[in-house]
């Protein structure tokens, strides 16, 4: 296996997870964004309150999504021992 096929594996494996990653992450952000607004508006320090919605938030996103994330990886995989061969010839 030459040192170009492992770069295009590895390149390959962080964009799948950038990918796969990119929906919960940004749900997270706005969720955070939102709170801290409110709590900047209502001068509300409460350290529960931004925890609590945000951990809300992605246990929804990931039901929401989590077939499509599961087979987003599960594809890759999928590519990836199906060119095993390949990658042992090379």
């Amino acid at each position: 296996m030459s040192v170009d096929v492992v770069v295009d594996i590895a390149k390959a494996a962080l964009w799948n997870i950038i990918v796969t990653a990119t929906p919960v992450l940004l749900i997270s952000l706005v969720v955070g964004l939102l709170i801290s607004i409110f709590q900047t508006a209502t001068s509300i320090q409460e350290q529960t309150l931004t925890f609590v919605p945000k951990v809300l938030a992605i246990f929804l996103s990931l039901m929401l999504m989590g077939e499509w994330m599961l087979n987003n990886m599960t594809d890759f995989m999928v590519k990836l021992w199906s060119d095993f061969s390949v990658y042992i010839g090379s």
